[in-house]
């Protein structure tokens, strides 16, 4: 509190022009101000007028202020949404029951929300160094606090004693000489501190606006994510209902696959039982064995067919697609086939810790054999590529799509939830969202590697 009666001293008062003195004066002076926090400032303004500090218990207006914006800005936001979900209405109606244009619709807009995803978390990650800058100079600047003061105090004395004029006074020479001499010795030292302080917080200003472009790039990409994922809700929504069409008894289908998962220890054993027992999956199962692998074209796997939106067999043979498969997820491989699996046994398939709330695609064509929970797997998926090839995807909090449903490459499937679902990882991971992922052929698992894309490495964010 003292220290903002010494500043404004310093800066009200004409300090002797000597050796550059008024510049660092004033460069400390702003140094003090920027060191000091908007509370204690407030705290020193309220003890010089005689009033006592603000309590943090009783809302300033400042605060009502702020609390009325925020409360527009969410209802301008549900206008917003409400007015995203009308139009979006208005295209599923236009749409009808073309399932290829709605197929093209799901995956375009979930890969929309996985590049969003990307962003933000890039942002974020470019957000640290230069948040732990910032603390590191403030840290700095706070440490040296008294040395600040010191340096203002000495120069607030020197200005009340500015050196005699010798034509009025002569006899003042000697006072003259002296004061001359402590300024000559004391001023160089005050300029170089002033010139550190200043290098100090030019790169905090350089920062602070560094950090404010960063946090409204990242705010406009959590609006544009909001917005993304509304319409992929809504569009998913309008799939399941254009589903249940077709398969009346959905509910019944699910609820008879979630007791069958609990009559078997294995997931080989739960992937025999689906295709063999369920309805949905048997015959999911059959259409996969029937349609067999697609002809490659001049001994390539014919990559124009993944553009058809409207196909309902795998446009590539699985095996052919080595390569070329995406993650199904943004995020960061914590584990890998054939490692440790933390409890003393080998790891079966790959494990990536993702966003919360993150956005799950397939990362092939395949019949949906199983969607549901089992044992400690959490919520599950199984897909039949074809040519007696799975995929399993495990971890999510949701699932959007049925069994017996034909999926493509790149079609929103889940959701992740906000903490670890796989009981094999939760205890490492409790915080973070982790989706496991499994590929076997004929029952075996086996190595995914070959079949992720090369640049995987590059897309895949945390």
């Amino acid at each position: 509190m003292r220290l903002t009666h010494v500043t404004r001293g310093i800066v009200s008062r004409q300090v002797a022009a000597r050796d550059g003195q008024p510049s660092a004066v004033l460069v400390l002076a702003a140094c003090l101000l920027a060191g000091v926090s908007s509370a204690a400032l407030s705290a020193a303004r309220a003890q010089a007028a005689g009033t006592p500090a603000p309590s943090a218990a009783v809302p300033s207006a400042d605060d009502i202020k702020q609390r009325e914006q925020e409360l527009e800005a969410v209802r301008a936001q549900q206008k917003s949404t409400a007015e995203l979900q009308e139009r979006l209405k208005v295209d599923i109606a236009a749409i009808g029951q073309n399932r290829a244009k709605l197929n093209q619709q799901l995956i375009e807009t979930a890969a929309a929300v996985r590049d969003i995803e990307t962003k933000i978390t890039e942002a974020e990650a470019r957000l640290l160094p230069l948040d732990a800058r910032e603390q590191e100079i403030r840290g700095s600047l706070d440490s040296r606090r008294s040395e600040i003061v010191e340096v203002l105090a000495a120069l607030q004395r020197v200005g009340r004693r500015a050196p005699p004029a010798l034509l009025v006074r002569p006899e003042d020479a000697l006072q003259s000489l002296r004061t001359a001499i402590l300024l000559g010795s004391v001023v160089p030292e005050m300029r170089g501190r002033a010139e550190r302080l200043v290098a100090d917080l030019d790169e905090l200003v350089s920062l602070r606006k560094s950090i404010a472009a960063e946090r409204d790039r990242m705010a406009a990409d959590r609006d544009k994510l909001k917005a993304e994922q509304t319409r992929l809700s809504t569009l998913v929504d309008e799939r399941q209902r254009q589903q249940s069409s077709f398969e009346k008894d959905m509910a019944a289908e699910g609820a008879r696959a979630v007791e069958l998962s609990h009559q078997v220890d294995s997931l080989q054993g739960l992937i025999a039982k689906m295709e063999q027992d369920l309805k949905s999956a048997a015959e999911a199962a059959a259409i996969a064995s029937r349609k067999g692998a697609p002809a490659p074209l001049n001994g390539k796997p014919n990559l124009a067919a993944l553009k058809d939106p409207g196909r309902l067999s795998p446009a590539i043979a699985f095996a052919s697609a080595k390569g070329l498969l995406s993650l199904p997820v943004n995020g960061t491989k914590i584990r890998d086939f054939g490692g440790s699996d933390g409890v003393g046994g080998v790891e079966k398939g790959i494990s990536l810790a993702t966003r919360r709330g993150a956005q799950v695609t397939t990362p092939c064509d395949g019949w949906v054999v199983y969607a549901g929970p089992f044992r400690s797997y959490g919520q599950l998926l199984i897909l039949n590529a074809g040519g007696g090839y799975h995929v399993l995807i495990a971890g999510m909090e949701r699932i959007s799509v049925n069994i017996g449903q034909f999926v493509l490459t790149g079609e929103p499937v889940a959701t992740m939830g906000s903490t670890s679902r796989v009981a094999s990882i939760l205890a490492a991971n409790p915080s973070q969202p982790v989706l496991y992922i499994e590929f076997r052929k004929d029952g075996t698992p086996i190595d995914p590697g070959p079949w992720w894309t090369a640049n995987n490495d590059q897309k895949v964010r945390g």
